[in-house]
């Protein structure tokens, strides 16, 4: 494929065109991809990466089939929601029959944050509510009303950043959280955060609007809440006046295997009152929406504003979105996420037996996050570490992110046609990765012995040689562990942490 420059001066002119807080990952040696096909992308020499991030190409980058749909549908008609035309309702129809049936009223539009900042408006016209309660380190949009929202963009304002009318519970995290796997009811413990969260508020005056959660965090670090925390949490925010968003944005579209869409995992006698998504809806093309109850619905058109998005909806869209809906059931990608997730999760779960750097893996389908720890008694942050690890993944040919509150967790959200053989090949290389930085730092494995004695592996000088060299990369990366994150570095300048949402 011809290109129309060179890396160099296609960086050149990202410097001089692209506003500066518009990141890349690995910026020290940023990749240049110019084409990608199912879960592997190729950069400009023709180099093959293997594609561990992107939950944005859902069903496979470039598959067939949405290209078809997409290019058919544009050679006939696109235009706007205001004109009648079968594709819209036909999706409406197909999106709503995947969820509970009192989610019935679609609204769409073209990104995560557009279906995040849409669903604030209706839950506040509702009952004319204006507080939210959202989760610690929770990241629900780029806009300014999202922003507001989300801990893990407004931390990082200071003191300033959190608003009056948002309330934070903590993420209900049982691995590092404030109740954890030997609490005899966590889910209850976390919904109770909730609930003093809403008195307190009540006891100022304050009302609340809405809770709104990740039906699994990501950016929080590949959190899975206990099961029962939402159907208490939502006892107690409806008691309150307010409404419950489930934000499908990064989990939705069967990446659990086992349901559609993340918020089932909490069972059948879970409903949320808004769910949007975004993502995965459209393979990679600008679409997303928000699908709510008709009740919730009337409220928001009772105030006599029309609502009128331009391109949410349009035919093309909309041909797009039942195309992979069409894919996801043609190709099983469900039952695909529940078996090689389940491959994926048993081998990571061999490796945290034998590796004293991991503390913990946890998951479902295709979702699955790695606890990189220093000291698995205390569970401290191995921050640097993950870091080192993607880079030297990255130099393999593999491209997977670290997040979480510490940007310790390596987070696998891989495109759902992602294989066996994949999963092996990066567990592999993680393997050796481990391996390698733990007979250079001296770790501890639960017996107390550390993982060179363990191995009893004579160190050549050579060996040595590369032993310091990983110690030195890794004293490197934890100086600047506050100037990067998924390989993304700034300059040096003093400035707060910024991270990029994968």
């Amino acid at each position: 494929m011809s290109e129309l420059y060179c890396k160099a001066e296609t960086l050149e002119l990202r410097r001089k065109h692209i506003g500066p807080s518009c990141k890349v990952f690995f910026a020290k040696d940023p990749i240049k991809i110019v084409r990608a096909q199912g879960q592997y992308m190729y950069d400009e020499n023709g180099e093959k990466y293997l594609d561990c991030i992107n939950n944005v190409a859902h069903v496979g980058h470039s598959h067939p089939d949405v290209i078809k749909a997409a290019v058919k549908q544009m050679e006939l008609l696109n235009t706007n929601s205001r004109f009648l035309h079968d594709n819209l309702v036909q999706y409406a129809k197909r999106l709503t029959a995947t969820l509970p049936e009192k989610l019935s009223i679609c609204y769409f539009v073209n990104s995560g944050s557009e279906a995040n900042d849409l669903a604030l408006r209706l839950v506040r016209q509702y009952r004319g509510h204006q507080d939210v309660i959202t989760l610690d380190h929770a990241y629900h949009g780029h806009v300014s009303s999202l922003i507001d929202i989300s801990p893990y963009k407004f931390n990082q304002l200071g003191k300033e950043g959190k608003k009056e009318f948002v309330h934070v519970a903590p993420s209900p995290d049982i691995y590092r959280g404030k109740y954890r796997e030997d609490h005899p009811d966590p889910a209850s413990a976390y919904a109770d955060e909730v609930k003093r969260i809403i008195e307190e508020a009540e006891k100022n005056g304050r009302k609340i609007a809405a809770f709104i959660a990740e039906s699994m965090q990501s950016c929080g670090g590949q959190i899975i809440p206990p099961a029962g925390y939402f159907q208490k949490v939502a006892e107690y925010v409806h008691n309150a006046g307010g409404i419950f968003i489930a934000d499908e944005v990064q989990v939705g579209f069967g990446r659990v295997g086992k349901h559609f869409w993340g918020f089932q995992l909490q069972g059948k006698d879970f409903v949320p009152d808004i769910v949007t998504m975004g993502k995965p809806i459209g393979n990679g093309h600008p679409m997303s929406c928000v699908v709510t109850t008709r009740e919730i619905a009337e409220a928001f058109g009772a105030s006599g504003l029309e609502y009128f998005n331009t391109f949410g909806g349009n035919p093309v869209s909309c041909a797009i979105g039942l195309s992979v809906l069409d894919i996801i059931e043609k190709e099983d990608l469900q039952g695909n996420a529940i078996r090689v997730g389940n491959y994926l999760t048993e081998l990571l779960n061999k490796q945290q037996e034998k590796h004293p750097l991991i503390g913990d893996v946890r998951g479902i389908g295709l979702f699955v996050g790695v606890d990189l720890v220093k000291d698995q008694q205390k569970r401290t942050p191995a921050t640097a570490e993950a870091q080192h690890i993607i880079y030297k993944l990255k130099e393999q040919r593999i491209l997977l992110s670290a997040d979480g509150p510490h940007r310790n967790i390596l987070k696998f959200k891989p495109p759902m046609c992602f294989t066996m053989a994949d999963a092996k090949l990066v567990v592999d290389q993680i393997d050796e990765l481990l391996t390698a930085l733990e007979e250079a730092t001296g770790a501890r494995t639960g017996n107390g012995k550390s993982s060179t004695a363990q191995h009893k592996r004579k160190m050549t000088n050579e060996g040595n040689s590369k032993s310091d060299c990983i110690s030195e990369s890794i004293n490197h990366i934890s100086g600047t562990a506050c100037r990067q994150n998924n390989g993304l570095y700034t300059d040096n300048r003093a400035v707060p942490c910024k991270r990029i949402r994968t």
